[in-house]
């Protein structure tokens, strides 16, 4: 029996599709590190962000799309700002999230992906974040109810969180960009 040890290989499809939406030269990327060594959430990767960079470079799009790294991102831009090249690797990252999303990839980290679909429902409905909200739509989510739950008596007691929503005066707005995205969305 033969057995076929070849890796599938995306190259051109991935890097033009991240090029694309990130609006950065990711094929432009040296490999100097610097990126991954500025990540203020590194240790909490699966894999450094110049390891993703060289993840894309090289098709590997099953393990770029199912790593954690892609959300444990917070889009910070600290590795935006170290790159000697002008890549917007944060862009890149958030194309990738898009693109998991999109390709319903095994999502490494389903907690981010849960995270993201709390945060923007929570966007669209009061205009602004309801963070009890927010909070509460994830953990269902998440399926995690418990853990944190020490730190909500002191965010109380110091008005850190609200029991009712504070909308913003531009709701309408908000929901009109929203409605705009998923046209266009569904455009492509």
């Amino acid at each position: 029996m033969v057995m076929n040890n070849t890796l599938e290989w995306n190259h051109d499809t991935l890097l033009r599709d991240v090029e694309r939406r990130s609006g950065s030269p990711v094929s432009a990327c040296l490999q100097c590190h610097k990126c991954s060594s500025g990540c203020p959430v590194a240790p909490d990767m699966d894999l450094l962000p110049s390891q993703v960079m060289r993840l894309i470079h090289l098709g590997a799009e099953d393990e770029v799309l199912g790593s954690k790294a892609i959300w444990a991102c917070a889009s910070c831009e600290a590795c935006t700002s170290r790159c000697p090249m002008g890549i917007d690797v944060a862009a890149v990252m958030d194309s990738l999230r898009m693109t998991a999303v999109e390709r319903k990839a095994a999502l490494g980290d389903s907690r981010g992906n849960c995270f993201n679909k709390a945060l923007l429902t929570s966007v669209r409905w009061h205009g602004r974040v309801f963070e009890l909200g927010l909070m509460a739509m994830y953990k269902i989510a998440s399926r995690d109810l418990f853990a944190d739950m020490d730190k909500m008596p002191r965010m109380l007691s110091k008005h850190k969180l609200s029991f009712l929503p504070h909308f913003s005066r531009s709701v309408k707005d908000v929901r009109k960009i929203f409605r705009r995205a998923e046209e266009e969305e569904e455009k492509r």
